[in-house]
């Protein structure tokens, strides 16, 4: 397992997409960029990529499919992918989500449901748990550090055990994983489901943060969609400014997904970013002005405010020498227990149940020594340093979740899976209405990306485009990825007929004869007998 001691600057960047490749490649200023690491081929990266590459500019591979939140463990052939796409890009770490993507399958004895999006885990100790141990089987797995992202929701899950900030600090505590803090979710779930981002910043473990994501999105009917197609409000703006006044963040990242401006209003929105952190320097500024008469009038105040600002290297010192590092090496050591029916007392809150995180927590910390007073990382030795630890698998038995809590997991996301893209009844607890929100949302986001995988289909369906594939998706939850959809649902139609204008049915008939087979179809004779002999037996 490769653990980043602490990442060096990473400083602004922009998140890398076809659709803006030359725009990025012209930005002054760009010091890195990320690109979703299942849209890349390591043996033919986009041309643009490698010249970035080629000049210094760092490339960071985001990764959407691995499920780490999910019930099963992170499979062997995605964990595989990401590492051959971070060796071929020369990356310093990789990155995923905190999050389910698919459910059912052989721990629930039912069919495997892809959600073709990104869903939120449940905050309890049996999803931590499984979460942990997937987290350390990709930490072992992969050649270069992982840093994990928290992901904007539009439900909740009922009975939740942890504040997202007790979730992560938790996760960093036992796996040592670092932390991608995307503020516009933060904004997301403040609107969305209640959570205040000051709180949520209080308790996340700021030094174990690799990096920042800042993105736009809307709100409709008093919910806000994080769709990275819109301006960022000035709202995600100011959480940017609260969490780098607690901590400078090794790097700040623009996400745009879609409804692609002109490069000169993404320049200005990387300028709104820059203005965000300098707002936080100078707070920062201004609090350490007022503080220094305090620091220079002597007493035992002076003294204390004084030894809050020693040099970090002393501040790294003194917090490995802490009571409460020890406890946590302490317990490291000792075998995990067994899981223990849920009581009261189980379920409060991760700060009640350490007395030693908790007596930290209540000494207020300046910003600047934060890196010094908080455990998980606190002792990392240099910038840039990866080192080696234990590697963790599936048959570790320090990180092995119990396979009760990876049952009963499985079985609650599945419910709630099928409920959103198969119509099954809402589980007990779920609000029924804000899953209808969010159902639809996963129908147009699957339209979305079919769209974009396979341009053709609302080329040929024209305006019927859309409606018709919302109607198809109610009832055929996508099993095998968007290509497969985008095959499904061509001879969905065709099997019924459609579409009715006889032309955009040969179109569409034409394509996914020359899509479905095992290669594009040729101009050469053999070809077109084999595609001919082809389609005579499928009209038998």
């Amino acid at each position: 397992m490769k653990r980043l001691e602490q990442l060096g600057h990473l400083g602004t960047g922009i998140g890398w997409r076809p659709e803006i490749a030359d725009a990025v490649e012209a930005m002054a200023g760009i010091d890195w960029v990320e690109a979703v690491a299942e849209n890349l081929c390591p043996g033919h990266l986009p041309e643009s990529l490698l010249r970035l590459r080629e000049r210094g500019v760092t490339v960071v591979p985001h990764g959407v499919s691995l499920g780490l939140g999910g019930a099963d463990r992170p499979a062997e052939d995605r964990l595989t992918a990401l590492a051959e796409r971070a060796e071929a890009l020369h990356s310093p770490l990789v990155t995923e989500h905190i999050a389910f993507v698919r459910a059912g399958g052989a721990l629930t004895a039912s069919p495997l449901l892809e959600a073709g999006h990104l869903l939120p885990v449940p905050r309890t100790r049996d999803a931590l748990d499984v979460l942990c141990e997937n987290v350390r089987i990709a930490q072992s797995a992969l050649p270069v550090p992982l840093a994990v992202e928290n992901i904007a929701a539009l439900i909740a899950w009922p009975g939740e055990e942890l504040t997202e900030g007790q979730f992560l600090y938790e996760l960093a505590d036992r796996t040592g994983v670092s932390l991608l803090i995307d503020v516009a979710n933060l904004h997301t779930n403040h609107v969305n489901r209640g959570e205040d981002p000051t709180k949520a910043l209080a308790e996340l473990p700021v030094e174990a943060i690799a990096y920042v994501h800042v993105a736009g999105g809307f709100e409709r009917d008093g919910v806000w969609h994080d769709s990275h197609a819109h301006p960022i409000p000035d709202t995600v703006l100011d959480i940017l400014t609260n969490l780098a006044s607690r901590v400078t963040p090794p790097g700040v990242l623009l996400e745009r997904d879609d409804n692609f401006p002109e490069a000169e209003e993404l320049e200005r929105e990387l300028g709104a970013i820059r203005g965000a952190l300098a707002r936080a320097t100078s707070t920062q500024a201004r609090a350490s002005e007022t503080a220094e008469p305090e620091a220079s009038a002597g007493g035992a105040r002076g003294r204390a405010t004084a030894t809050t600002k020693a040099p970090a290297a002393s501040q790294t010192a003194a917090a490995s020498q802490a009571p409460t590092s020890q406890a946590r090496a302490s317990a490291a050591a000792q075998p995990e227990a067994p899981t223990a029916p849920k009581t009261a007392a189980s379920k409060a809150p991760a700060a009640a149940q350490a007395p030693a995180r908790e007596a930290q927590a209540s000494v207020p910390v300046p910003p600047e020594a934060s890196a010094a007073s908080k455990a998980p990382l606190a002792s990392r030795a240099s910038v840039g340093e990866v080192t080696d630890s234990h590697d963790f698998g599936p048959g570790d038995s320090f990180a092995s979740a119990p396979e009760g809590a990876r049952q009963r997991l499985a079985l609650a996301q599945a419910a709630l899976l099928s409920a959103l893209v198969a119509g099954t009844p809402v589980p007990e607890g779920f609000d029924r209405v804000r899953l209808g929100v969010q159902s639809r949302a996963l129908g147009a986001k699957r339209a979305d990306v079919v769209a974009k995988v396979a341009p053709e289909l609302p080329e040929i369906l024209g305006a019927g485009y859309r409606p018709a594939f919302l109607a198809y998706a109610h009832g055929h939850p996508m099993a095998d990825g968007y290509r497969h959809d985008a095959l499904d649902f061509a001879a969905h139609l065709l099997l019924g007929g459609q579409p009715e204008d006889a032309e955009a049915r040969r179109r569409l008939r034409e394509w996914w004869l020359d899509r479905s087979g095992p290669a594009p179809r040729s101009q050469r004779p053999t070809a077109r007998l084999a595609r001919a002999t082809r389609r005579v037996l499928l009209r038998r």
